[in-house]
Protein backbone atom coordinates (compact mmCIF):
# COMPACT_ATOMS: atom_id res chain seq x y z
CA UNK A 1 0.00 0.00 0.00
CA UNK A 2 2.85 2.42 0.80
CA UNK A 3 4.62 1.57 -2.47
CA UNK A 4 1.36 2.00 -4.35
CA UNK A 5 0.81 5.40 -2.73
CA UNK A 6 4.41 6.44 -3.39
CA UNK A 7 4.06 5.61 -7.07
CA UNK A 8 0.88 7.66 -7.28
CA UNK A 9 2.35 10.66 -5.45
CA UNK A 10 5.52 10.73 -7.58
CA UNK A 11 3.35 10.99 -10.66
CA UNK A 12 0.72 13.32 -9.19
CA UNK A 13 3.20 15.98 -8.05
CA UNK A 14 5.74 15.03 -10.77
CA UNK A 15 8.54 14.83 -8.25
CA UNK A 16 10.96 11.89 -7.88
CA UNK A 17 11.36 12.37 -4.12
CA UNK A 18 7.62 12.37 -3.42
CA UNK A 19 6.26 9.70 -1.08
CA UNK A 20 2.99 9.00 0.78
CA UNK A 21 4.11 11.11 3.76
CA UNK A 22 4.97 14.21 1.70
CA UNK A 23 1.61 15.85 2.46
CA UNK A 24 2.10 15.83 6.22
CA UNK A 25 0.20 12.57 6.63
CA UNK A 26 2.82 10.99 8.89
CA UNK A 27 3.07 14.12 11.04
CA UNK A 28 -0.71 14.29 11.40
CA UNK A 29 -0.79 10.61 12.34
CA UNK A 30 2.01 11.15 14.87
CA UNK A 31 0.09 13.99 16.46
CA UNK A 32 -3.15 11.99 16.68
CA UNK A 33 -1.42 8.92 18.09
CA UNK A 34 0.63 10.97 20.54
CA UNK A 35 -2.47 12.72 21.83
CA UNK A 36 -4.25 9.40 22.37
CA UNK A 37 -1.23 7.88 24.16
CA UNK A 38 -0.71 10.91 26.43
CA UNK A 39 -4.41 10.91 27.34
CA UNK A 40 -4.16 7.24 28.25
CA UNK A 41 -6.46 6.14 25.42
CA UNK A 42 -4.21 3.36 24.13
CA UNK A 43 -7.22 1.44 22.80
CA UNK A 44 -7.86 4.17 20.21
CA UNK A 45 -4.29 5.07 19.20
CA UNK A 46 -4.96 3.77 15.68
CA UNK A 47 -8.13 5.85 15.41
CA UNK A 48 -6.26 8.92 16.66
CA UNK A 49 -3.57 8.38 14.04
CA UNK A 50 -6.17 7.98 11.28
CA UNK A 51 -8.03 11.17 12.26
CA UNK A 52 -4.75 13.11 12.55
CA UNK A 53 -3.61 11.97 9.11
CA UNK A 54 -6.90 12.98 7.48
CA UNK A 55 -6.86 16.39 9.23
CA UNK A 56 -3.32 17.02 8.00
CA UNK A 57 -4.32 16.21 4.41
CA UNK A 58 -7.36 18.49 4.56
CA UNK A 59 -5.18 21.32 5.91
CA UNK A 60 -2.64 20.80 3.10
CA UNK A 61 -5.36 21.03 0.45
CA UNK A 62 -6.81 24.19 2.08
CA UNK A 63 -3.40 25.91 2.20
CA UNK A 64 -2.51 24.85 -1.34
CA UNK A 65 -5.83 26.25 -2.61
CA UNK A 66 -5.45 29.69 -1.00
CA UNK A 67 -3.86 31.22 -4.12
CA UNK A 68 -6.88 30.13 -6.14
CA UNK A 69 -4.72 27.90 -8.35
CA UNK A 70 -3.36 24.60 -7.11
CA UNK A 71 0.14 23.72 -8.32
CA UNK A 72 2.42 20.77 -7.61
CA UNK A 73 5.00 23.01 -5.94
CA UNK A 74 2.22 24.54 -3.84
CA UNK A 75 1.14 21.08 -2.69
CA UNK A 76 4.70 20.11 -1.72
CA UNK A 77 5.33 23.37 0.14
CA UNK A 78 1.99 23.09 1.92
CA UNK A 79 2.86 19.55 2.95
CA UNK A 80 6.20 20.75 4.35
CA UNK A 81 4.46 23.46 6.39
CA UNK A 82 1.80 21.11 7.75
CA UNK A 83 4.42 18.47 8.52
CA UNK A 84 6.42 20.93 10.64
CA UNK A 85 3.25 22.21 12.33
CA UNK A 86 1.94 18.82 13.44
CA UNK A 87 5.39 17.62 14.56
CA UNK A 88 5.64 20.77 16.69
CA UNK A 89 2.19 20.07 18.20
CA UNK A 90 3.20 16.48 18.96
CA UNK A 91 6.49 17.54 20.58
CA UNK A 92 4.66 20.16 22.65
CA UNK A 93 2.22 17.55 23.96
CA UNK A 94 5.11 15.21 24.79
CA UNK A 95 6.96 18.03 26.59
CA UNK A 96 4.10 18.92 28.91
CA UNK A 97 2.33 15.62 29.48
CA UNK A 98 4.49 12.58 28.73
CA UNK A 99 5.69 9.99 31.21
CA UNK A 100 8.65 7.67 30.67
CA UNK A 101 6.26 4.87 29.72
CA UNK A 102 4.29 6.96 27.22
CA UNK A 103 7.49 8.32 25.65
CA UNK A 104 8.68 4.77 24.94
CA UNK A 105 5.27 3.86 23.48
CA UNK A 106 5.33 6.92 21.22
CA UNK A 107 8.93 6.21 20.16
CA UNK A 108 8.17 2.60 19.22
CA UNK A 109 4.98 3.60 17.40
CA UNK A 110 6.64 6.34 15.32
CA UNK A 111 9.34 3.90 14.16
CA UNK A 112 6.70 1.46 12.90
CA UNK A 113 6.28 -2.14 13.95
CA UNK A 114 4.25 -5.23 13.10
CA UNK A 115 4.53 -6.42 16.71
CA UNK A 116 1.19 -7.18 18.28
CA UNK A 117 -0.65 -7.37 14.97
CA UNK A 118 -2.62 -10.45 13.98
CA UNK A 119 -4.54 -11.83 11.01
CA UNK A 120 -7.68 -10.14 12.34
CA UNK A 121 -5.98 -6.74 11.89
CA UNK A 122 -5.47 -7.40 8.19
CA UNK A 123 -9.05 -7.11 6.95
CA UNK A 124 -9.37 -3.31 6.68
CA UNK A 125 -5.86 -2.68 5.23
CA UNK A 126 -6.34 -5.53 2.74
CA UNK A 127 -9.71 -4.15 1.66
CA UNK A 128 -8.41 -0.59 1.25
CA UNK A 129 -5.24 -1.62 -0.60
CA UNK A 130 -7.17 -4.08 -2.76
CA UNK A 131 -9.62 -1.39 -3.85
CA UNK A 132 -6.77 1.07 -4.38
CA UNK A 133 -5.15 -1.35 -6.82
CA UNK A 134 -7.78 -0.07 -9.25
CA UNK A 135 -5.26 2.79 -9.64
CA UNK A 136 -3.53 0.46 -12.10
CA UNK A 137 -6.30 1.15 -14.62
CA UNK A 138 -5.23 4.84 -14.61
CA UNK A 139 -1.75 4.22 -16.02
CA UNK A 140 -2.33 6.53 -19.02
CA UNK A 141 -3.11 9.44 -16.68
CA UNK A 142 -0.02 8.78 -14.56
CA UNK A 143 2.18 8.57 -17.66
CA UNK A 144 0.79 11.93 -18.86
CA UNK A 145 1.35 13.56 -15.47
CA UNK A 146 4.99 12.44 -15.46
CA UNK A 147 5.46 14.50 -18.64
CA UNK A 148 4.71 17.70 -16.73
CA UNK A 149 1.69 19.89 -16.04
CA UNK A 150 1.63 21.63 -19.44
CA UNK A 151 1.95 18.40 -21.39
CA UNK A 152 -0.78 16.74 -19.33
CA UNK A 153 -3.15 19.69 -19.81
CA UNK A 154 -2.41 19.68 -23.55
CA UNK A 155 -3.37 16.00 -23.64
CA UNK A 156 -6.72 16.87 -22.05
CA UNK A 157 -6.02 15.67 -18.50
CA UNK A 158 -8.10 17.63 -15.93
CA UNK A 159 -5.17 17.98 -13.53
CA UNK A 160 -6.95 19.70 -10.65
CA UNK A 161 -9.61 16.98 -10.49
CA UNK A 162 -7.02 14.19 -10.49
CA UNK A 163 -4.81 15.97 -7.96
CA UNK A 164 -7.62 16.15 -5.43
CA UNK A 165 -8.90 12.66 -6.20
CA UNK A 166 -5.52 10.94 -5.98
CA UNK A 167 -4.38 12.87 -2.91
CA UNK A 168 -7.56 12.04 -0.99
CA UNK A 169 -7.31 8.34 -1.91
CA UNK A 170 -3.60 8.20 -1.00
CA UNK A 171 -4.38 9.96 2.30
CA UNK A 172 -7.02 7.36 3.18
CA UNK A 173 -4.74 4.42 2.24
CA UNK A 174 -1.79 5.83 4.17
CA UNK A 175 -3.93 6.77 7.18
CA UNK A 176 -5.32 3.22 7.41
CA UNK A 177 -1.83 1.68 7.11
CA UNK A 178 -0.24 4.05 9.62
CA UNK A 179 -3.09 3.42 12.06
CA UNK A 180 -2.44 -0.32 11.70
CA UNK A 181 1.34 -0.51 12.17
CA UNK A 182 2.81 2.93 12.81
CA UNK A 183 5.02 4.94 10.50
CA UNK A 184 7.19 2.76 8.27
CA UNK A 185 9.30 5.14 6.25
CA UNK A 186 11.22 4.96 2.96
CA UNK A 187 9.13 2.14 1.44
CA UNK A 188 6.93 4.47 -0.59
CA UNK A 189 9.93 6.50 -1.73
CA UNK A 190 12.45 3.88 -2.83
CA UNK A 191 10.46 0.91 -4.17
CA UNK A 192 8.89 2.81 -7.10
CA UNK A 193 12.43 3.81 -8.17
CA UNK A 194 13.64 0.22 -7.92
CA UNK A 195 10.66 -0.80 -10.06
CA UNK A 196 11.58 1.84 -12.65
CA UNK A 197 15.08 0.42 -12.90
CA UNK A 198 13.56 -3.01 -13.59
CA UNK A 199 10.63 -2.35 -15.93
CA UNK A 200 10.91 1.28 -17.04
CA UNK A 201 8.68 4.30 -16.45
CA UNK A 202 5.43 3.06 -18.03
CA UNK A 203 2.92 2.87 -15.18
CA UNK A 204 1.19 -0.09 -16.82
CA UNK A 205 4.15 -2.25 -15.68
CA UNK A 206 5.57 -0.01 -12.98
CA UNK A 207 2.51 0.02 -10.75
CA UNK A 208 2.09 -3.74 -10.13
CA UNK A 209 5.86 -4.32 -9.87
CA UNK A 210 6.31 -1.49 -7.34
CA UNK A 211 3.42 -2.83 -5.29
CA UNK A 212 4.94 -6.32 -5.18
CA UNK A 213 8.42 -4.98 -4.36
CA UNK A 214 6.99 -2.93 -1.51
CA UNK A 215 5.40 -5.98 0.10
CA UNK A 216 8.62 -8.01 -0.26
CA UNK A 217 10.66 -5.11 1.13
CA UNK A 218 8.52 -4.84 4.28
CA UNK A 219 8.34 -8.61 4.85
CA UNK A 220 12.13 -8.98 4.81
CA UNK A 221 12.69 -5.85 6.89
CA UNK A 222 10.32 -7.36 9.47
CA UNK A 223 12.21 -10.67 9.35
CA UNK A 224 15.46 -8.83 10.11
CA UNK A 225 13.79 -6.85 12.89
CA UNK A 226 12.76 -10.12 14.53
CA UNK A 227 15.99 -12.14 14.24
CA UNK A 228 19.03 -9.84 14.33
CA UNK A 229 18.86 -9.19 18.09
CA UNK A 230 18.34 -12.28 20.22
CA UNK A 231 15.20 -12.28 22.41
CA UNK A 232 14.16 -8.84 21.15
CA UNK A 233 12.29 -7.26 18.27
CA UNK A 234 13.50 -3.97 16.86
CA UNK A 235 11.23 -1.37 15.21
CA UNK A 236 10.88 -2.13 11.51
CA UNK A 237 11.54 1.54 10.64
CA UNK A 238 15.20 1.09 11.59
CA UNK A 239 15.68 -1.22 8.60
CA UNK A 240 13.45 0.53 6.09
Amino acid sequence: GLSMSGSVMQSTVNNPIAEPYILGISAGATFGATLAIILGLKAVVGLGAFVGAILATILVLIIASMQGRVTTSGLILSGTVVNALFIAFANFIISIGATADSVMTIKFWTMGSLTGTSWSDLLLPALVVGLAFLFSTQYRVFNAMMMGDEAALTLGIPLKLYWYLYIVIVAIITAVLVASCGIIGFVGLITPHIARSLVGTNYRKLFPVATLLGSLFVVWADVLARILVKNAELPIGIFT
